[in-house]
């Protein structure tokens, strides 16, 4: 198991700069991953931080923690300038990266800004990028002509650091088929669920689900991510180690632990900037001993 914090771009974490430190304590403190939402647009007035570009002060400001953006709306990217931009990531960091992507969703960021806004639409062309993306990064002249894309003798180089590519995570609502089929053709899965919310997890149940649906349909050996969004107290080590071990035991191979404004659920309002630092520092189980004794190699 790997253990991970996923952290939103806006509001009190709208500063590169912040993200950046938030992301060398936790790898002081013993975590392995570190990663942001990416938004171009939320649907009340506050501030956000582009992500690529926090993404480049976490790579400068950190030596050994995985990150990237959890996830990205292919969609409404250009997919050639993604590829340029996580190949850049990823020699920046000496091969840390991951990429995470999906549909995205909410009318600010695709209706309101001239985006397509029709799911399937979507769908389509998050799978025409993802061949476009993966084919820029391999280097070599490239061609492709899809529905949505269109491209003739692009030769991108440098290629990313990591071999055979920077991994690729997927996620899905789960029990939506479509992404969870998506994501078996890639490097990992994150699932999410219809009910779920700042402050509720994925139940161990459907998460098995998700898990069996996707390893059904994997053809490749290769190594295969299924990361997990939840919340551990980081001062109840027994119980924490209790909750985590449960969904490790369904499959989980990462622990993503929100930390967020509304980690608590909107009714209790937002969670305090001090709070969510302490929450860091006490590392994935309220001890970076324990984090040294239970971690394992990254995969790169």
């Amino acid at each position: 198991m790997h253990f991970g914090i996923h952290v939103p771009t806006f509001a009190d974490y709208a500063d590169a700069r912040l993200l950046a430190d938030l992301a060398r304590e936790a790898e002081i403190a013993g975590w392995e991953g570190f990663f942001l939402w990416d938004q171009i647009a939320v649907d009340w007035p506050v501030p956000v931080v582009d992500t690529t570009v926090a993404l480049a002060a976490i790579a400068l400001n950190t030596d050994r923690i995985r990150f990237g953006p959890l996830i990205t709306p292919l969609a409404r990217r250009r997919p050639w300038k993604v590829a340029r931009e996580t190949a850049t990531l990823d020699r920046l960091s000496s091969g840390r990266l991951i990429l995470g992507v999906g549909l995205g969703d909410g009318a600010q960021e695709f209706d309101n800004l001239g985006e397509r806004a029709d799911r399937r639409a979507r769908g389509v062309m998050l799978d025409e990028a993802l061949e476009v993306v993966t084919g820029l990064w391999r280097g070599e002249a490239f061609d492709y002509e899809g529905t949505h894309y269109s491209i003739k003798q692009a030769f991108f180089t440098p290629r990313p650091m990591q071999s055979p590519r920077i991994p690729i995570w997927v996620a899905g609502v789960w029990p939506n088929k479509r992404p969870f089929r998506r994501a078996a053709r890639w490097d990992g899965v994150f699932p999410l669920w219809r009910e779920q919310f700042f402050n509720q997890m994925m139940p161990v149940e459907r998460v098995k689900e998700a898990v069996a649906f996707v390893r059904e349909r994997r053809s490749a050996e290769t190594p295969f991510d299924i990361a997990h969004w939840g919340l551990t107290s980081g001062t109840d080590q027994a119980q924490n180690a209790d909750t985590v071990a449960t969904y490790a035991e369904a499959g989980v191979t990462w622990w993503l632990e929100n930390i967020s404004p509304w980690r608590f659920g909107w009714e209790k309002g937002a969670w305090p900037l001090e709070a969510m630092w302490e929450r860091i520092r006490q590392g994935p189980f309220g001890s970076a001993s324990i984090v040294a004794a239970r971690s394992t190699p990254h995969r790169g």
